[in-house]
């Protein structure tokens, strides 16, 4: 690969809730090594893939926590035994860690990734093993997915051991909760429709059922430019309105889901950016 660019300590930063969360979990309580603990980590994971989202410590946000349907999730979690919560392109899988720590089961939760190498490093981040952090974590492509309609039998036969899961397939109208953040703007609208078609197909018929995320959006559906932590981006938006149009009756027939959407700022050192934070809900 050419012209990427090297790793810039200068950029980093942690919320004051990720940076307690952090330190809750790896028992790093000065913020100068916990800085130093996440630096190291980065730089692992820099050498796998260059992602710009590790180069911005993008990693290091709470995306799932900060949303209007989390007390929902967590909801989930603590009230219908075995229901699955999948954090797809979860890269540490920080987000589904939060989940584990506000009360969800961590024996439901999937940890879902292209690179299986970050996953492992998320162990290495948060200062766990596989028997103290005890999630499914599967490698994977979320395109590689067969194509399927959503699930619509709410007595659809449910999995007896998630641990013996070892791909997307055998999750089919399984997931509860499934989280995707700043995953939907990497790709043009054409792909961004497949996606969602992906999605809808693993979620639970069950009401209530949800997928979220937040993901770079704008007031008319079209491709933006802008910088953010010193890095340029292009990326394809959908508006509130748009995204709507998407979920409910492209990918699921109308009036099967109730979508909420809302453009929120997000502060960043070349300035506000409009992140779209959403939630599709089965009815």
């Amino acid at each position: 690969m050419h012209n990427i660019p090297a790793l810039d300590a200068a950029l980093y930063h942690i919320s004051p809730e990720a940076s307690d969360f952090f330190k809750s979990q790896t028992g790093i309580y000065d913020d100068e090594e916990l800085k130093l603990h996440i630096l190291a980590v980065q730089r692992k994971a820099y050498e796998v893939v260059p992602y710009p989202c590790l180069r911005i410590f993008t990693f290091t946000h709470l995306d799932m926590s900060r949303l209007d349907i989390y007390p929902h999730i967590l909801e989930i979690g603590k009230t219908k035994p075995g229901s699955i919560l999948m954090d797809l392109a979860c890269c540490f899988g920080g987000d589904a860690r939060k989940a584990v720590a506000d009360g969800y089961p961590v024996e439901n939760i999937v940890l879902s990734d292209l690179r299986g190498e970050f996953l492992q490093l998320g162990h290495e981040l948060f200062k766990t093993t596989p028997d103290t952090f005890p999630a499914t974590m599967i490698e994977t492509n979320i395109f590689d997915l067969e194509p399927r309609q959503p699930v619509h039998d709410v007595d659809i036969e449910r999995i007896a051991d998630l641990s013996d899961v070892k791909s997307l397939d055998a999750l089919y109208g399984q997931v509860s909760v499934l989280h995707a953040s700043k995953l939907f703007h990497l790709f043009d609208e054409e792909k961004q429709v497949k996606l969602a078609r992906a999605l809808a197909s693993l979620l639970s018929p069950e009401p209530g059922s949800v997928i979220c995320g937040a993901q770079g959006g704008y007031h008319t559906k079209g491709w933006r430019s802008h910088r953010t932590w010193s890095t340029d981006f292009e990326y394809f938006c959908h508006s509130p309105e748009s995204w709507e149009e998407l979920w409910n009756g492209r990918v699921f027939e109308k009036g099967t889901v109730r979508t909420e959407a809302v453009l929120r700022p997000y502060a960043s050192l070349d300035g506000e950016l409009l992140f779209l934070e959403w939630s599709v809900i089965r009815l």
